[in-house]
């Protein structure tokens, strides 16, 4: 599902030229209507849902349905960004469910060609046909145990 205003939320970046969202699009989707001062995405069939628009909007104006892969449908994921890392929060459909945050570091300000991708795990085996993930099994934080289901963990 492409990226969407929430015409409630938007202020227009503050009545600017242009708004954060429009700058940041890599499909020049995003415009500022002139006469409502909202922002919106022009043509939905060509969004990419990169996430984009939707992790710069100040006043969580926009939003994009998460992908299957990554959260189940009918759930909302909302990125809130500070200047070390983005907190994201995943919504489910089931409002008895406490929501998912993960958080992640962003990268900006570190030297072109610095930037250490796989952080402090080591990249797996180089077997291309290995069930396992590249930053597997150390990323998954097996060392803690077997979780028990009938307590929801928590990060």
């Amino acid at each position: 599902m492409p990226s969407f205003v929430i015409l409630d939320k938007c202020d227009g970046c503050k009545a600017l030229d242009t708004t954060a969202c429009q700058h940041i699009c890599p499909n020049d989707l995003m415009v500022l209507d002139k006469e409502t001062m909202k922002a919106r995405n022009q043509d939905p069939q060509m969004c990419w849902e990169c996430f984009n628009c939707v992790k710069i909007c100040p006043t969580q104006a926009v939003e994009v349905r998460g992908y299957q892969d990554f959260v189940p449908m009918g759930a909302s994921v909302t990125p809130m960004r500070s200047t070390e890392d983005i907190m994201w929060t995943v919504q489910f459909r089931d409002k008895n469910i406490r929501p998912k945050r993960f958080k992640f570091p962003i990268r900006r300000g570190v030297e072109e060609g610095k930037a250490q991708p796989f952080g402090h795990y080591e990249t797996g085996d180089e077997d291309l046909k290995s069930p396992t993930l590249m930053c597997e099994p150390a990323s998954l934080n097996t060392e803690r145990g077997p979780v028990k289901m009938d307590k929801v963990p928590t990060l």
